[in-house]
């Protein structure tokens, strides 16, 4: 059996029969970086508004607003923590202590999180 990418046992290859249409297309990744807050609203399927987060500074955890000061570890990579790169999951460092980061920030364009014991 042939390993080749994109093609059949035989060396065939497969034809791609169309374009992707324009809600097929992959959309541009988004990294939040701890920094001085940045946002960018765009309009998405529906004419809809999406609101995204670039750079975020502060968390909100149980109703207070707390400043991040730095990114501790990041469980799905841990080269992101090092870049200060803020993903659901992530443990941050504020002033009340450590914080998990509880949402998506790159598709919501806030910063939600708990405390951690």
């Amino acid at each position: 059996m042939s390993t080749r990418t994109g093609r059949k046992k035989t060396g065939g290859r497969y034809i791609v029969r169309r374009k992707k249409k324009l809600y097929e297309r992959k959309g541009q990744s988004r990294v939040v970086k701890l920094g001085e807050e940045k946002r960018k609203k765009m309009r998405v399927r529906g004419g809809n508004i999406k609101n995204f987060l670039f750079r975020g500074k502060f968390v909100n955890v149980s109703g207070k607003k707390l400043e991040i000061k730095n990114v501790l570890e990041t469980p799905s990579n841990r080269f992101l923590a090092r870049q200060n790169v803020i993903t659901k999951g992530t443990i941050v460092e504020t002033d009340s202590g450590k914080v998990r980061i509880t949402n998506r920030p790159s598709q919501e364009g806030v910063i939600n999180g708990v405390f951690v014991k």
